[in-house]
């Protein structure tokens, strides 16, 4: 008998959908990995994947601003054709990613985009603190790939909680994927940048 997390993983590796989705997937079918892959497909999620090598050039230049003028956001958000750019659920989106960068402050769209030096600095840095906490060092590497993973989660944009997500569970990534299964189009982050009021 597979365990919850291996279905999950047999899931996304036949679909590419992600976590969350692959759950629902499962709970909606009663664990039957088939079905599951069949209910993906119905809701249009396992397609969104597929879509996601497809070139995007249109789309939009937004901006954001709040707190009366001290915090900005510029963002460019690129779909397929200038038709879904114009679409309320594509601007809508934009808008809300837009909010997200407000709030949440990522550094980098996603985690192929964080320099190598970066991340081995960090590393560095945790095993700094794990030799002075006097830890065994037979732990060090998965605890240091936790706090990798927990680096992600805070600065890179597609792995960041969603912020109206009161569940804690939903990322900004899923939220774009669940987009591009209902507008049918491949849509990317390009580029942002945060502004607020005294920082440099």
């Amino acid at each position: 008998m597979s365990t919850w997390t291996e279905l999950i993983t047999k899931i996304r590796e036949m679909t590419g959908a992600g976590i969350m989705d692959c759950k629902n997937a499962l709970k909606e079918s009663n664990n039957d990995v088939d079905k599951a892959c069949r209910w993906l497909r119905e809701k249009g999620v396992a397609a969104a994947v597929k879509k996601a090598g497809r070139t995007a050039k249109q789309g939009l230049v937004y901006s954001y601003i709040h707190g009366n003028g001290t915090l900005g956001v510029l963002v460019e958000i690129n779909c397929e054709t200038d038709f879904v750019a114009k679409t309320a659920d594509f601007q809508n989106l934009v808008k809300e990613i837009a909010m997200q960068i407000a709030a949440a402050s990522p550094s980098y769209i996603s985690r192929d985009k964080v320099p190598v030096s970066i991340i081995e600095s960090e590393k560095e840095i945790y095993r700094a603190q794990l030799e002075k906490e006097s830890k065994p060092k037979n732990v060090w590497d998965k605890i240091i790939e936790g706090k990798i993973e927990k680096f992600y989660s805070q600065m890179c944009l597609y792995d960041q909680i969603y912020i109206r997500d009161s569940s804690g569970k939903e990322r900004v990534k899923d939220l774009i994927t669940n987009a591009v299964a209902k507008i049918g189009e491949n849509i990317l982050v390009k580029r942002f940048a945060r502004f607020k009021l005294g920082e440099e």
